[in-house]
């Protein structure tokens, strides 16, 4: 009988035969049985099995199965000379003819574990790849019920309609790096991202549709997404199709145009890309930066296409795409220091571009006239009223500061200050920005007051990329007349369009300046 205590219990009922206590109680019948009920057993016993004794077995069941990490907690293997999984990861990378130590199942209590030992190893390897260019060719094994599982690619190569039974398969445009990347995120579930082959995985991610590794590739990108990388980014993304990296890397251009276009990676770029840059409406640059870009990528695209460095295979490798740039909305200086003395344009062009600056009647261009609008700076202000006083905010080479986060990433062109409190006056400001310590932007200029109580712009030479949830420092010191006009009342959090602010005082400031009251009240920006 079961027990009154296991009736509440859920259970599953297993029947199992046991045969020595078929054979007990068979024996005890024969005991009980008289000599006439004896025979007809015997002529009974010819047609009828022997009675079956079954015993019930009640199990518990748990509402959450275990898994085997749970069971059986990660440990280091009791032998010392034993392999741990990350060093076998770390070994198979250059290695691929590891021999695992002896019963090394019995080591790893996950599959995961117990798979991850499989990476880049020898062992019951039923496939080889041989990745990489000519020259520079990998021999890496593999294991293809692991590769299909985690590649519909794979899956289609190895057990699809149309697969092929070979044992070694040429991979020549995919880099060795970035297909040892791939297969770790197979075999192991891990992501092991480096910024010089992150590009080249995400290709082989791509190639071989692992969507979450190709993500994981983007994210990377975003996140270390700069102006230094962010044009070649750009010809990246439009040719893996990713809308999202695209529209981060535009941000940076516009915000950062001069920087980006200063580049060494500029000159990498496809002809596609140049032109859909020098199109830019918002590009936020001198045409002359422009114009000098394009030269030096049509230099280097040259020495690709095997040409000589002369000024007409310059001007052939530009095409139709030099048109694109506004020259006629240079300044006259630029235009005449500059362009017109490249050798890029023709006689006629320079002489029709020097008659657009001066006359009346303007000849026809092939060059687009129409200045590009840049970017609309915005500015984000803290305080709700102004003030000044006969006998405060003084500057004598102290430092005003403050700190600040955003929500999103943004790029600080500059901060806007108050200035003299008694008529015109003209001050010199050493505005600096900072991120732990670091110094990210600084400039020394100076800025006309005119004795009212509005704010003076006064901008870094190039604008400073400001990444989300991070406080930085913002910080001026002035030299100029001694009384101005202060902020007072305040704000934490201030809400600019899209982008939310907030400000905590700062351990620099030395001057008075804090979140309630003093200088900087401005920060100008583009989102």
């Amino acid at each position: 009988m079961v027990d009154d205590k296991e009736k509440n219990m859920k259970c599953l009922t297993f029947f199992l035969m046991l045969p020595e206590t078929v054979k007990n109680r068979s024996k005890k019948s024969s005991k009980k049985t008289t000599p006439s009920s004896s025979s007809s057993s015997s002529s009974n016993s010819s047609s009828k099995l022997p009675p079956v004794c079954y015993e019930i077995i009640t199990l518990k069941t748990k509402k959450k199965k275990k898994m085997a990490a749970d069971i059986f907690p990660r440990k280091k293997p009791a032998n010392s000379s034993s392999t741990t999984v990350q060093q076998y990861h770390q070994q198979n990378l250059s290695n691929n003819n590891l021999i695992p130590a002896p019963n090394w199942q019995g080591l790893y209590p996950t599959i995961r574990e117990r798979n991850a030992v499989m990476f880049n190893n020898d062992l019951m390897a039923d496939v080889h790849f041989v990745v990489g260019p000519p020259g520079g060719t990998q021999r890496l094994p593999g294991h293809k019920y692991v590769l299909a599982v985690g590649s519909s690619v794979f899956h289609a190569m190895f057990y699809g309609e149309l697969a092929e039974d070979k044992d070694e398969i040429r991979i020549p445009d995919v880099d060795p790096a970035a297909f040892l990347a791939m297969l770790k995120y197979i075999y192991c579930d891990e992501i092991d991202l480096a910024a010089d082959t992150v590009l080249a995985t995400l290709y082989a991610a791509k190639k071989y549709i692992v969507p979450h590794l190709a993500r994981a590739c983007v994210n990377f990108l975003e996140t270390s997404l700069s102006a230094k990388n962010a044009c070649v980014l750009l010809s990246q993304s439009c040719l893996f199709e990713e809308p999202d990296l695209t529209q981060r890397c535009w941000e940076v251009i516009d915000a950062q145009a001069e920087l980006a276009l200063k580049s060494e990676g500029f000159c990498d770029i496809d002809f596609q890309t140049l032109e859909s840059i020098l199109r830019r409406e918002t590009l936020n640059a001198k045409e002359i930066v422009v114009f000098e870009a394009a030269l030096n990528w049509a230099e280097v695209e040259c020495q690709r296409q095997d040409l000589a460095l002369s000024i007409e295979n310059k001007r052939k490798v530009l095409g139709k795409a030099l048109y694109l740039i506004r020259i006629p909305t240079m300044a006259l200086d630029d235009f005449a220091n500059g362009a017109a003395q490249s050798g890029v344009l023709t006689l006629n062009e320079t002489n029709d571009i020097f008659l657009w600056y001066t006359a009346a009647k303007k000849p026809e261009l092939q060059f687009v006239s129409k200045a590009r609008k840049g970017l609309v700076p915005q500015r984000c202000h803290r305080f709700q009223s102004c003030a000044y006083r006969s006998n405060q905010w003084r500057y004598r080479g102290r430092c005003d500061s403050i700190q600040f986060a955003v929500d999103k990433r943004v790029f600080i062109a500059g901060f806007g200050l108050y200035g003299s409190s008694c008529g015109s006056a003209e001050y010199s400001a050493k505005i600096e920005l900072k991120r732990q310590g670091v110094v990210l932007g600084q400039n020394l200029s100076k800025y006309f007051s005119d004795g009212s109580s509005n704010t003076f712009p006064v901008w870094f030479e190039y604008p400073v990329q400001i990444e989300p949830d991070t406080f930085y420092t913002a910080s001026v010191i002035l030299d100029g007349n001694e009384l101005s006009y202060f902020g007072q009342e305040g704000m934490t959090e201030v809400q600019c369009g899209k982008v939310t602010v907030q400000f905590q005082c700062s351990s620099d400031s030395t001057n008075g300046t804090g979140v309630q009251g003093g200088q900087i009240p401005e920060l100008i920006f583009y989102a």
